[in-house]
């Protein structure tokens, strides 16, 4: 027993640690090239905002950027090495899906199995009503390595550039929305049984290409439909 209080007690000291280190790692190799990619485009450091957008077919993070309230700037696109699912929503624990929908990161996982992790706030006010009551699924990351069950992987070096940007930014949490891919009004009403979603992401995505912000969105209390907020 005394062994066992022992083993726990230096895996609480070690867990805190590797998490401190890992990050602290990813931040001397990656945040000189971070900063100066925000200062290239004119911003300081740490952004006032940011925001990510994921497009499934296209396997491609966008990230933005810009000061409070102000038109946004894409600083980097990289590309998902994996990601499991088809086109379409995840509905369902098990079903192996990336989530389509609008999202946040809720929470940051520096001790991630697959190097560091940002988590979706996935199952969303949406995904609870539409989705398996009971057996919704969840544990939905953007990380790091090449592997994918459910989740979107953009490699070690890249996720490493996402979490600190992400992290150090000023306005939280960080939104982060994940699209089948570049929305067209042709595309989306060719979605079969998953046009009702798309035609409601369209709005969002094509607001956001209009004006270079993200609009405001409500989700209706009986459908689950994603709504523009007048």
């Amino acid at each position: 027993m005394r062994s066992l209080r022992w083993l726990v007690l230096a895996l609480a000291v070690a867990v805190p640690s590797l998490a401190a280190d890992r990050v602290a790692d990813a931040r001397a190799r990656r945040l000189a090239e971070l900063q100066a990619l925000v200062a290239g485009i004119g911003l300081a450091w740490p952004v006032d905002e940011a925001y990510l957008r994921v497009f499934k077919e296209e396997r491609e993070v966008e990230v933005w950027v810009a000061r409070a309230g102000q038109p946004m700037v894409r600083l980097l696109v990289l590309p998902i090495c994996a990601a499991s699912g088809t086109l379409g929503p995840k509905r369902r624990e098990g079903d192996l899906q990336v989530p389509e929908g609008l999202y946040e990161v809720s929470q940051f996982n520096p001790t991630s199995a697959y190097h560091l992790a940002l988590k979706l706030s996935y199952p969303n006010a949406s995904d609870r009503i539409r989705g398996d009551a009971r057996h919704p699924g969840g544990l939905i990351y953007l990380h790091g390595q090449c592997a994918s069950i459910g989740c979107i992987a953009i490699e070690d070096g890249p996720v490493e550039l996402v979490y600190l940007l992400a992290l150090e930014a000023r306005r939280q949490p960080v939104p982060i929305d994940v699209f089948p891919f570049r929305l067209s009004a042709a595309r989306a009403a060719a979605g079969g049984p998953r046009r009702a979603l798309w035609e409601e992401l369209l709005p969002v995505y094509e607001a956001f290409q209009a004006r270079r912000r993200r609009p405001a969105v409500v989700v209706e209390a009986r459908t689950g439909a994603y709504r523009l907020r007048r």
